[in-house]
């Protein structure tokens, strides 16, 4: 889990809890995401609240563009 929708989705289909990855520690404000997953997860049901709180976060989680790996080990789908 990196954002409070996933979060909330996971909830939505039935699990009795979530695992949030090591990402949101890339995020840009990982203290600020941490707690809005966790009041996500709290309030699930509520759209007006989830989309409040997914609000203005900044990024979830910085990735690697492909195009900037030097070297591919495996050459998966080309």
């Amino acid at each position: 889990m990196a954002t409070p929708a996933d979060a909330a989705l996971m909830m939505q289909l039935g699990a009795e809890g979530v695992f949030v990855g090591s990402g949101i520690f890339k995020s840009g404000d990982p203290a600020r995401r941490a707690k809005a997953i966790v009041k996500a997860v709290t309030n699930y049901q509520d759209a007006a609240m989830l989309a409040e709180l997914s609000a203005d976060l900044g990024e979830a989680m910085v990735g690697i563009n492909e195009q900037e790996i030097e070297i591919l080990m495996a050459e998966r789908g080309k």
